[in-house]
């Protein structure tokens, strides 16, 4: 790669870092927020464990939005680019998070403000819809074949670097805040702050180019005076990469999800612990997690996308039951390892993916399929996760069936793994992707 373009390739992936990381700092602040301050403000009951599951219901409305979103802007991205879409995804999820900090609370307006949470949350989730795809997207498009594993890995870094941020700032105001007064007013703090990290994303993709890749295939396309509704013809073609996509993030989905929102219940509900302990957790781990997630994703331009994939999903499947031990034992320090540990074989399924399903669509389609299939496993594996968690250990009272849990889902993901084809060095371009997909069509 020559260095004028290494230039420009970094650029891309660091606006597309940039403004990855702000929409999952909004998204993860609500998930937090919901374990920890919702459950009380805004579906105050006398069981805590009844006020956590009616917060994680409006945070599951919010994966429900994110399919709708996906076809939405997978549609329109696939019609009129990704760096349109991008934009419009960044100001709704910046406006709609900035809004929830200027909410009633049940008290002061009783069953109004959780239904106008509930409503931000919906367009918190259409906005990530869309944010997702086009932002792994325009990264891989941008990039060259034989590191497009270690370039499309750096957009996904924007999962744990907003987590690190929304945790990040949520345990500094619940260090230097009582509990009395962070309820009061304290929690309103982060969601403001989203408009300032608005103003600041907008600014930096405001500067980036179009995919060329998709340039051309539009160019092509007007050339050929071809007409094409990727909605339907995501469905119709490429049905097949719809389903591995989906059956691939059961696991990735479900864990992280397990990781990162129900260790904040079980160590404050089930282990009786300061919430402080599970924050902390979730924050050290993010860090590493941010760290490891282009080593994988360079790696699986070494030895290939499924081969780093399986392995994140098998080890998965093992470290859901020494996951709780580990959790068990109430020691700080050990809860942190066992999160760390959690969140780096998470990595090895994250790292390849954007290129993994990147690779797997033609141009045409590809911002719908990867959105489409990518959001509605989030209905399937991440809106749900944390309330089968809940309700698995508050029906049994043990750890063992969320365990179960998780390694069943590992156990789909290994299966459309199997099913899918090694994507390693694939051209994006539509000729290229179209004669691969043939050759391994039924």
């Amino acid at each position: 790669m020559s260095q004028p373009h290494r230039s420009a390739i970094a650029k891309i992936v660091g606006a597309s870092l940039i403004g990855t990381t702000i929409e999952w700092y909004d998204f993860f602040l609500y998930t937090s927020a919901a374990a920890l301050v919702f459950n009380k403000l805004f579906f105050p009951t006398a069981n805590p464990l009844t006020g956590t599951l009616l917060a994680f219901l409006t945070y599951a409305v919010g994966f429900l939005a994110r399919p709708v979103g996906g076809l939405v802007f997978g549609h329109f991205g696939d019609r009129l680019g990704r760096k349109k879409l991008l934009i419009l995804s960044l100001v709704l999820m910046g406006g709609s998070t900035c809004l929830m900090g200027v909410l009633p609370t049940y008290a002061a307006a009783g069953v109004v403000a959780p239904l106008l949470l509930t409503l931000l949350r919906l367009v918190q989730g259409f906005a990530l819809g869309g944010e997702w795809g086009g932002a792994v997207l325009i990264v891989s498009e941008h990039g060259d074949d034989r590191r497009r594993g270690f370039w499309a890995s750096w957009p996904q870094c924007g999962a744990p670097g907003g987590n690190l941020l929304a945790t990040a700032v949520l345990a500094i105001l619940s260090a230097t805040q009582s509990d009395a007064t962070f309820l009061s007013w304290g929690w309103r703090v982060p969601f403001l702050l989203s408009g300032v990290l608005l103003l600041i994303g907008l600014w930096i993709r405001l500067a980036v180019a179009e995919s060329p890749v998709f340039l051309a295939a539009q160019a092509k396309a007007a050339e050929r005076a071809e007409k094409h509704v990727p909605v339907v013809d995501v469905f119709r073609r490429s049905w097949r990469q719809v389903l591995i996509t989906i059956g691939a993030r059961m696991a990735e989905n479900v864990s992280y999800y397990v990781l990162t929102a129900f260790i904040l219940v079980y160590v404050t509900t089930g282990l009786h612990l300061p919430k402080g302990v599970g924050l902390s957790a979730v924050l050290v781990g993010s860090a590493v997690h941010f760290v490891t997630i282009p080593l994988w994703g360079a790696l699986s331009d070494r030895v290939g996308r499924r081969p780093v994939y399986l392995t994140g999903a098998i080890g998965m499947a093992v470290w859901g039951f020494a996951f709780f031990a580990l959790l068990d034992t109430k020691s700080s320090a050990v809860i942190v390892l066992a999160t760390i540990v959690g969140l780096v074989l998470h990595g090895a399924m994250y790292g390849p993916q954007a290129a993994f399903f990147a690779e797997q669509f033609p141009t045409r389609v590809r911002y719908t399929g990867l959105s489409v299939g990518g959001q509605l496993s989030s209905i399937a594996a991440g809106a749900v996760a944390p309330l089968i968690a809940v309700a698995l250990f508050s029906a049994w009272g043990s750890t063992v069936p969320v365990s179960l849990y998780v390694a069943a889902m590992c156990l789909l993901t290994v299966i459309a793994l199997l099913a899918a084809r090694e994507t390693r060095g694939t051209s994006l371009h539509d000729d290229a992707v179209e004669a691969e997909t043939a050759a391994v069509s039924p």
